[in-house]
């Protein structure tokens, strides 16, 4: 692909100064997690109505692939769109993503669910890493939390709709193909929408140059961003443990909670509204929580955050009623959105310019791992014990996260730094 058009005007950071392009990017972003939102509802009950499993870990196998694929693509996409910049790797996972819906509408095999995932994985691994790196670039250190919030907000509000859509075409007319009729259209408008981004990294060069030189700000190599963001550095790690476990439970009602509430007689529309009242308050709450974020400090919503998802999972075990599954899943979606967007903004304040996408692309290998972790352990668990069980192991590691974000993690807001942005001891 040719690079994006050279601009006659000069690069300038700030939401205002880059409001065109932050907006389309906020509506790819939709356009990415509604390919999520395609699976969240129907998926479980088509391996186990239409292909006949039994076994909770093979159901989720789609999971474990997605989670794998998509962590480990996170990497290969932050790194290389530090050289080759972020809009070819944009569009790039809007072509791996293409063949997807027509691989889960012709299906004859639960393998080839396994290898829409693989597709899937790579497409949200370079589409949304994408447009996380690309709205910090263009809105500088100021707002960082209000551009991640928004972020996240069109992604997952986005997930949750078209989880509760799928559930209703599934329940009217049937689990497949119709729901995945919709994803033609949806991967169709992501791709010709991201031909009309502009690249940032210019963007981020400039806000290198701006900031203060310090000695972390020289190049790393790969493998010192790596020991800094997954242990050698307390709040890189933090965050990047506390992201995996976020996934893990994540993974967990992905791919538990449907076959959960099925087997306590739930039809597939409410199912399908449960499914959605989780990504759907996490997705509008960040539009609170990120600004939030700046203003009050990172460190606390994501510790407090991890806590609130865990009461919202105890609740759907043990409160077995309809409309405490919708209190479970409402207070789940408030925890992550107190979290999500918050961790993706320390890892800004934390991280220089100059190798912050990388340690970004890091720290989202581990988050995204935690869908693998989530949905394999919960399944190996609900086989052996069974699903309440698996539930309440899932919800006592949110809470243990929670509490090791409390003890090792620093405030990362910049404003609350003595020394700017040098947080590093």
């Amino acid at each position: 692909m040719p690079p994006s058009p050279p601009h006659s005007e000069p690069i300038r950071l700030g939401l205002k100064e880059n409001l065109d392009q932050f907006v389309l990017l906020v509506l790819i972003n939709a356009f990415v997690g509604a390919m999520v939102g395609l699976e969240r509802t129907v998926v479980p009950l088509i391996g186990e109505r239409e292909f006949g499993l039994t076994s909770r870990t093979a159901i989720v196998s789609f999971i474990v692939s997605f989670g794998i694929v998509k962590a480990l693509c996170n990497l290969f996409a932050a790194r290389i769109s530090e050289t080759w910049g972020r809009k070819r790797v944009l569009v790039l996972g809007w072509l791996f993503g293409l063949p997807v819906p027509f691989i889960l509408i012709w299906a004859n095999n639960w393998i080839w669910f396994d290898v829409a995932n693989v597709l899937l994985g790579v497409n949200q691994a370079l589409a949304w890493s994408m447009t996380v790196i690309m709205k910090v670039d263009l809105v500088g250190p100021k707002q960082r939390g209000l551009a991640l919030g928004l972020n996240e907000f069109a992604g997952y509000l986005s997930v949750g709709l078209t989880a509760l859509l799928t559930g209703y075409i599934g329940a009217t007319w049937s689990l497949r193909p119709h729901p995945f009729y919709l994803g033609i259209g949806i991967v169709l408008a992501g791709l010709l929408s991201s031909f009309f981004s502009r690249d940032t990294l210019g963007h981020a060069r400039l806000e290198a140059r701006e900031i203060a030189h310090n000695a972390h700000g020289r190049d790393l190599s790969f493998g010192e961003i790596f020991k800094l963001t997954t242990w050698k550095e307390p709040s890189l790690s933090a965050c990047s443990q506390s992201g995996l476990v976020n996934n893990l439970n994540d993974g967990m009602s992905w791919g538990i909670y449907p076959l959960f509430f099925a087997s306590l007689g739930l039809g597939i529309v409410p199912i399908g509204v449960i499914k959605a009242v989780y990504p759907a308050t996490w997705g509008i709450l960040q539009l609170i929580t990120g600004p939030l974020s700046d203003w009050l400090g990172r460190k606390w919503l994501i510790a407090a955050g991890m806590g609130v998802q865990a009461l919202g999972i105890w609740l759907t075990v043990l409160m077995p009623q309809y409309g405490w599954w919708i209190i479970g899943a409402g207070l789940q979606g408030l925890g992550t959105a107190m979290v999500y967007p918050v961790l993706l903004a320390s890892i800004g304040d934390v991280a220089h310019p100059g190798w912050r996408a990388t340690s970004m692309g890091v720290y989202r290998l581990w988050r995204d791992l935690g869908y693998a972790v989530g949905a394999l352990l919960s399944g190996l668990i609900a086989d052996l014990l069974g699903m309440a069980t698996a539930i309440h192991v899932i919800a006592a590691i949110t809470l243990l996260s929670g509490l090791v974000v409390a003890i090792r993690m620093r405030e990362t807001l910049p404003s609350r730094q003595p020394m700017g942005r040098e947080l590093f001891p």
